[in-house]
């Protein structure tokens, strides 16, 4: 058990330290591990703001994500087609556009509607069940305190949290969950892991929220979604062309595996003519950040691009297009098997890309939308 020490003793030792002892000093005297006091160190050091105000590495970070959260409810204020004092029923409807865009809890808080009402408006209508509503709650608490732990904390630690909090589900449901969203703890002790979080942080947003491309094949979008069919989850890979916003492939499996990643992107390659110059846009799952996957688009050459992390936003093409399809097609059946949903994806990306006019696009269809490009071309 972690010993608890008392507040005076933690400024009496960063005290002695500030006037130049040795941190092995109070160390001995206290009999406090170092690396306890070099926590304490990190956490009381002070930085000076504009206004030459000093403030704690903690109280900056409190204010980074406060500010954050900020930011993300006046994107949600600035995309809503209705303002704070509309009626309940049109900020509903509002909002249920933005819905996969953003967190629950922004689209909420931005238009102060409460969160059971929101659930109630767009789960319950769409016939999807409580279990799925609960679901849908855990998942926001469980990123929430991973976020909050600046990604430090695991499952054990997770559960421990929510317990805390009177959310009560067992720590396996919290591993599953995680795994979903491809949350995956920093290892304290593992240098592979350092070596990795070096690596993802050298890689940038290359797409920055810039989505109108002037010619196909030169940046695709990526994101893996998941849905309940009677007890059973399945996992929707898809791979979209930016110019045109035409599934150009998808997949779909009982697992979230970088196999369904992989397999999803040779078919797209091999389709499109395995394209130069091209830009491959995902957020920081797991299966996207793994080695064999970054392998693959080594070996063809194409450059990877990922989305920051907690900004559902830069990705905002390929979340939105899952949102229209469990809107538009899954929410609105009762699948009695595996072999019917999978026919009904099917269907519908078909439809997709063939006969539902898009808005970004002139109300023309991905599908024509493409011709066209290539009409232009060959004149």
């Amino acid at each position: 058990m972690n010993k608890k020490y008392d507040e005076k003793i933690i400024e009496v030792v960063v005290g002695k330290y500030a006037k130049g002892q040795a941190v092995s000093l109070p160390s001995n005297e206290h009999e406090i591990p170092r690396n306890t006091i070099y926590f304490w160190l990190k956490n009381h050091k002070k930085l000076k703001s504009r206004d030459k105000v000093e403030i704690s590495h903690r109280d900056y970070y409190d204010l980074q994500r406060r500010a954050e959260k900020l930011e993300e409810r006046l994107k949600v204020i600035k995309a809503a087609e209705c303002s704070l004092s509309a009626p309940l029923q049109e900020k509903l409807e509002a909002l249920e556009k933005l819905h996969g865009q953003h967190s629950v809890r922004a689209l909420c808080d931005a238009l102060e509607v409460s969160r059971g009402t929101f659930y109630n408006h767009v789960y319950r209508r769409n016939k999807v069940t409580q279990h799925d509503m609960r679901r849908e709650e855990i998942r926001e608490q469980v990123r929430l305190v991973f976020d909050d732990s600046k990604q430090r904390f695991g499952s054990r630690k997770i559960h421990a949290i929510l317990a805390e909090r009177g959310i009560r589900v067992s720590t396996g449901y919290i591993v599953e969950l995680m795994r979903e969203m491809g949350l995956q703890s920093v290892g304290r002790h593992s240098k592979k892991e350092h070596q990795k979080k070096t690596i993802l942080l050298k890689r940038q947003d290359k797409l920055k929220q810039q989505f109108n491309v002037p010619e196909p094949n030169k940046i695709w979008v990526s994101d893996v979604t998941c849905f309940k069919v009677k007890d059973k989850y399945y996992y929707i890979c898809v791979i979209i062309d930016l110019f045109s916003r035409k599934v150009i492939a998808y997949g779909v499996s009982p697992i979230n595996s970088t196999y369904l990643i992989t397999s999803t992107l040779k078919r797209a390659l091999k389709d499109r003519n395995y394209p130069k110059q091209l830009t491959f846009h995902s957020d920081r799952g797991s299966q996207y950040t793994s080695k064999a996957f970054s392998n693959l688009l080594h070996m063809n050459k194409v450059v990877q691009s990922f989305s920051r992390s907690g900004q559902p936003l830069d990705n905002a093409v390929a979340e939105g297009f899952f949102s229209t399809l469990k809107k538009e097609e899954l929410y609105r059946v009762d699948f009695k098997s595996e072999q019917e949903f999978r026919g009904n994806v099917d269907d519908y990306i078909v439809f997709y890309n063939t006969k539902r006019p898009h808005g970004t696009l002139a109300y023309k269809t991905p599908e024509r939308f493409e011709t066209i490009f290539q009409e232009k071309q060959s004149m």
